[in-house]
């Protein structure tokens, strides 16, 4: 048993935190370089010396890596924040996937030999090992446990897709008060989070194999998410801040014309996209919204004698202000040009393929102006803001002995 003199001066030097706030990072691709401008907002909003103001944090996809950059430095927010912002704007698509001509080419090869010799060994559109050295070199994973040792996390979790079981799991890594969670296609699995975990979550179909984890192949976790905020609640959270890269209400059409042409593969490709990066959000967030006006109709009595601990669970969510797919529009001529002419080729060059070339636009002028955009849409919330993460800043900023 720990001496009670370790508690004390945990408890001197981190401080509680005031209600658990979890912070959800949805899936996009590229897209999730706008979640780099909202944290980077946020930590403009709070003190240098400030720890994480999330003790719990969750991400899938390309929000699985920006969650565990900051689970790893969560002793100092502000320098977490600052090397998500180093390395987004900084970004090459030769840093996620190979867009070299020799490289495209073997994978060409590679993707049309598996076919013909109707094997199904890893095959894929694209090569993504380059991410996976990016992720091994950048994120030292034994941070993780290490903020979690030291009180300034609570847990992280990532969401990965399983080909065979067709469930949403979520490995988790957090104290060791959390309980594992089986739910309906959803599932709670605790782990030691490794860049396994972030190549899997990941794994755009397609696009990029699966990875194999334990017993299963694992793809995108964004694949069917039926409830992408479910994992914070099991995680501890008690009120959550999401943060989302889709746009839809902007892009909506609202008169239907008349078109001759035959859509391209890139337009096809777009509208898939989009219903695998979290089409079910908004249902999440309405069916939450649902709940906490059904408890409220519950007499507190009723409530604390519940076994079930109902309580509601207060949510914000922080959208892109700007259409992301035009931005990608103006953006394409970054690419280099081995990518854009396969992008061409599909159709995903010009206004209807930007949907598509939004997720795998690794580029640095296109990362940089949605990093700006993120930033300019959470600064414009920032009271809102503050009040929700419950900036008591006093405790969260780390007392120094």
């Amino acid at each position: 048993m720990r001496p009670r003199w370790r508690d004390w001066l945990q408890r001197r030097h981190h401080p509680p935190f005031p209600p658990k706030v979890g912070l959800v990072l949805t899936g996009g691709g590229a897209r999730a370089a706008y979640q780099v401008g909202v944290l980077r907002a946020i930590a403009t909003m709070l003190p240098e010396g400030t720890r994480n103001p999330f003790p719990v944090i969750c991400g899938t996809s390309a929000g699985a890596i920006n969650a565990t950059s900051l689970a790893v430095s969560a002793k100092n927010f502000h320098e977490g924040v600052r090397q998500l912002v180093e390395v987004w704007e900084n970004f090459h698509v030769n840093q996620v996937y190979r867009s070299d001509p020799a490289g495209v080419l073997y994978n060409s090869l590679r993707l049309l030999t598996s076919l013909a010799l109707n094997k199904h060994d890893a095959i894929s559109l694209l090569d993504d090992s380059p991410l996976t050295k990016l992720l091994s070199h950048r994120l030292p994973f034994r941070g993780i446990q290490k903020s979690i040792n030291s009180g300034d996390l609570y847990a992280l979790g990532i969401t990965a897709w399983g080909y065979t079981s067709g469930q949403s799991v979520t490995f988790y890594q957090g104290v060791k008060d959390i309980t594992a969670w089986n739910r309906e296609r959803r599932i709670g699995v605790s782990a030691n989070i490794g860049v396994e975990h972030l190549v899997a979550s990941s794994a755009i179909p397609f696009l990029f194999h699966a990875k194999k984890l334990n017993r299963e192949y694992f793809g995108d976790g964004s694949m069917r998410q039926l409830a992408p905020i479910s994992p914070a609640l099991h995680l501890g959270a008690e009120r959550i801040l999401v943060v989302g890269v889709r746009d839809d209400k902007l892009n909506m059409q609202t008169d239907r014309t008349k078109i001759a042409d035959y859509p391209p593969m890139a337009q096809i490709a777009g509208h898939v996209m989009n219903s695998i990066f979290l089409d079910s959000l908004d249902v999440d967030l309405e069916r939450l919204q649902r709940i906490n006006e059904i408890i409220q109709l519950i007499p507190r009595e009723a409530l604390e004698n519940n076994s079930m601990q109902l309580r509601p669970i207060e949510t914000m969510v922080i959208y892109p202000s700007e259409a992301i797919n035009k931005i990608a529009e103006k953006y394409s001529h970054a690419l280099p040009r081995t990518m854009r002419l396969a992008y061409r080729a599909i159709g995903a060059m010009g206004r209807d393929g930007s949907t598509l070339l939004s997720y795998l636009l690794f580029e640095k002028p296109f990362c940089q102006a949605l990093i700006k955009l993120g930033y300019q849409d959470t600064m414009a919330r920032k009271n809102e803001v503050l009040q929700f993460i419950g900036a008591d800043t006093e405790n969260l900023v780390n007392v120094v002995s």
